[in-house]
């Protein structure tokens, strides 16, 4: 089979994975004719895939043979996909010549599990040590790593790559058993450790190295491990777990592993699929509802408890409200905490105004120490004023909010069902 056809079989394949950010790498570059590539994206031609999402990765699995039956997976041992595989060389290649054509700005590589986990981890980490050290590569590397592969493995994975991440798949053991059961959340979470692990080992050593910069010569900076941390990926929708539970999951991966994102993938059907798995893919809308609430999480001080907790039927199944955002979902379920004051409440009070985003607070709270704050100031901040209305008071702006329904408020800020059929289309 020639590289082209393996690139077009193992490029496709690769599509299902959705943590392929790049975000948080640090910088590098080949200016003054030292190495090849950068990691900062200038000059970069982006791609965009028919969901909106950026692609400037080459995004490609080593091969997607693999001894795994996860039913979820079109690449699984039973399924009847064409099979390739490509060598490290081609891997360096490939890599080289698409960035040297402008094409991307780094590789995310991922692999089907061949022999066994330390072989294939061993394969992955040779095609980045190759790249870096054979070729000064300076571009950004995001390589998956396979569960129950050696420690050693993970640690040299983390000298050459600027991400590492494992997928753990399914939100509760009870689905990984039923649906990938050679798969344990338990070795996954300890690959995600030893992870960890190792960040906090190198940011040890960064700070002794810092205390240190009185000798002379100044020291050399210590190269660092996996600059842009590690991430994981879950499946929503492929069997009956609720956004609260895939909520409280994330929130434990956020707590336990630092993880830098979560991501979420809306499950689809697939060809010669298990009786287990659903006949019809999960709404688009969820997955997006679910990566708000991500947001919430980490960035505006929300639980994961709270955000599906309420006393309507849906809220009480534990499920995210499609319809509206979280925010506002739970704007509308908390009524007795607004209005908020935009001139006395904490920042913390003011992030949980539907509208408002974390750089408008933060810029509302610089400016009331000067003035009162306006609607007009919120204009001028283009913050999402019809949203926020309802629930703030400020210098010329006093609703009477519980003089407005819950049901016809949240009417007016759900989109129309044609629209959500789009969305979901």
């Amino acid at each position: 089979m020639d590289i082209l056809r393996k690139l077009e079989i193992l490029a496709d394949a690769a599509k299902y994975d959705a943590s392929c950010s790049s975000s948080g790498s640090r910088s590098r570059h080949s200016l003054g004719g030292k190495g090849v590539g950068s990691s900062e994206g200038s000059g970069i031609c982006h791609a965009y895939a028919p969901d909106g999402r950026c692609i400037s990765l080459l995004k490609i699995l080593l091969t997607n043979f693999c001894i795994y039956e996860c039913s979820y997976c079109i690449n699984r041992n039973s399924s009847s996909v064409q099979r390739a595989r490509f060598t490290v060389d081609e891997v360096v290649r490939l890599t080289l010549d698409f960035y040297k054509r402008n094409y991307i700005e780094g590789l995310f590589l991922s692999s089907g599990v061949i022999q066994s986990p330390d072989y294939t981890m061993a394969q992955l980490v040779e095609a980045a040590r190759r790249l870096r050290l054979d070729h000064d590569f300076r571009g950004y590397i995001h390589l998956k790593t396979i569960p129950d592969a050696d420690g050693e493995l993970l640690a040299e994975a983390g000298r050459f790559a600027d991400r590492l991440s494992i997928n753990v798949e399914l939100p509760t053991q009870i689905a990984l058993d039923d649906l990938a059961p050679e798969k344990d959340h338990r070795t996954i979470k300890l690959s995600m450790a030893r992870i960890r692990a190792r960040q906090d080992e190198d940011a040890e050593q960064r700070r002794a190295a810092r205390r240190t910069t009185n000798l002379t010569p100044k020291p050399k900076t210590l190269p660092r491990f996996a600059p842009a941390g590690q991430s994981t990926q879950m499946i929503v929708g492929a069997e009956p777990s609720t956004d609260a539970q895939i909520l409280s999951t994330t929130a434990n991966l956020y707590s336990s592993y630092k993880l830098k994102r979560v991501y979420f993938s809306a499950f689809s059907p697939i060809a010669d699929a298990s009786a287990k798995l659903p006949a019809r893919r999960t709404p688009l809308m969820r997955e997006h509802r679910l990566y708000q609430s991500d947001w919430l999480i980490r960035f505006y001080g929300y639980g994961h408890d709270e955000i599906t907790a309420g006393s309507d039927d849906t809220a009480a199944a534990g499920m995210l409200d499609l319809d509206v955002d979280p925010k506002l979902g739970w704007a509308l379920r908390n009524r007795g905490f607004f209005p908020v004051d935009l001139n006395r409440a904490s920042r913390e009070q003011l992030l949980r105004v539907p509208g408002l985003g974390v750089k408008s607070v933060n810029k509302l709270v610089k400016i009331r120490r000067w003035q009162k704050i306006r609607l007009e100031d919120l204009v001028a901040l283009k913050a999402g004023i019809k949203k926020a209305m309802p629930f703030i008071v400020c210098a010329n702006h006093h609703p009477g909010l519980q003089e407005i329904p819950s049901a016809l408020l949240r009417s007016r800020f759900a989109p129309p069902a044609a629209a959500q059929q789009v969305f979901d289309f």
